[in-house]
């Protein structure tokens, strides 16, 4: 997934000093490399794509203390944080653990999308969508009950991997994605009532209470630090008897990490605990990896929760 957003300095020179540096990382000539990063800033001290590919250049190097002074550049100078020096920063120790900026989430898939696919299930054997669907079968079989649902929604759709695999399993879905590339992907895939570009609590928060059987969240929870909120949401707009249907990444620990791909892990215990505070009976918790990482699958689970 693309690590960082290039956006320019406004001054000539600094741009070219930076491509220079960024020639010399991928080389792995590091300690070049920073200082052309240190040219590039100091001719532009605005530059924040310089400022965070330097705190990158100096976490390579070892020099903690010199990363966080860069990323700490990085965000102040994007309002949005649209790189997510914010996170570097809380991955350092040097912030605290708190959730994503909207516009960092919804730079980063503005980028990936027109290759999310293809990278995500060729490349990370991406198979969340049907860990949700064997998961959601499963549960409606153990309870005699009809695995046919008629109004859905997809929390983060991307590009509508979700709504292929319940596509015969739903009468209507509702898409929603922070990203407008992805929006416009999975419009074109026909699966969807409708598709809507917008952050996902804030929507769910409009919903009329009590109005959907089911709602699905693949490879959502892993860029949501505050799960409570999210849950609560869905619990509200549940029916009686609807199903939420999630995957999350998972790590062997308390409460929330923050882990090397910038993505958040929840401790088992926290999600029991967080879906049993919204009102929802927790009636699947599987172990399952979604996606792999250098070809090592990245530990996850996924989960079936029901509003009584």
């Amino acid at each position: 997934m693309p690590s960082r957003l290039f956006m320019s300095s406004g001054d000539m020179i600094a741009d070219r000093r930076f491509d220079f540096a960024r020639d010399l990382q991928l080389r792995g000539e590091l300690v070049a490399a920073e200082d052309l990063f240190v040219q590039a800033t100091s001719l532009a001290p605005g530059f924040a794509t310089a400022w965070f590919t330097l705190g990158e250049v100096r976490e390579q190097l070892g020099d903690r203390a010199g990363a966080i002074v860069a990323f700490g550049h990085a965000q102040s100078n994007d309002a949005g944080d649209r790189n997510g020096a914010g996170l570097r920063l809380m991955r350092l120790g040097a912030a605290e653990l708190t959730g994503m900026q909207p516009t960092y989430v919804r730079a980063l898939f503005d980028q990936y999308a027109p290759k999310f696919e293809k990278a995500l299930v060729e490349g990370l054997g991406y198979c969340a969508p049907a860990l949700l669907l064997q998961a959601v079968l499963a549960s409606r079989a153990a309870a005699g009950k009809s695995a046919f649902f008629k109004d859905a929604i997809d929390l983060g759709c991307g590009t509508g991997l979700a709504a292929h695999a319940f596509a015969a399993r739903t009468e209507s879905i509702v898409g929603i994605d922070l990203s407008q590339r992805m929006v416009e992907l999975a419009r074109a895939t026909g699966l969807y009532t409708q598709v809507e570009v917008a952050e996902i609590v804030e929507w769910l928060a409009l919903r009329p209470e009590a109005s959907v059987d089911l709602i699905l969240a693949a490879d959502v929870m892993v860029y949501v630090h505050d799960l409570a909120s999210l849950l609560r949401e869905a619990a509200r707009v549940l029916a009686p008897g609807g199903v939420l249907a999630f995957t999350a990444e998972t790590h062997p620990g308390e409460g929330v990490v923050l882990v090397e791909g910038l993505r958040y892990a929840h401790g088992v215990d926290h999600l029991r605990s967080s879906v049993a505070s919204a009102g929802l009976l927790l009636d699947r918790l599987e172990l399952a990896s979604s996606r792999t990482e250098t070809g090592v699958p990245v530990p996850g689970l996924v989960a079936v929760a029901v509003k009584a």
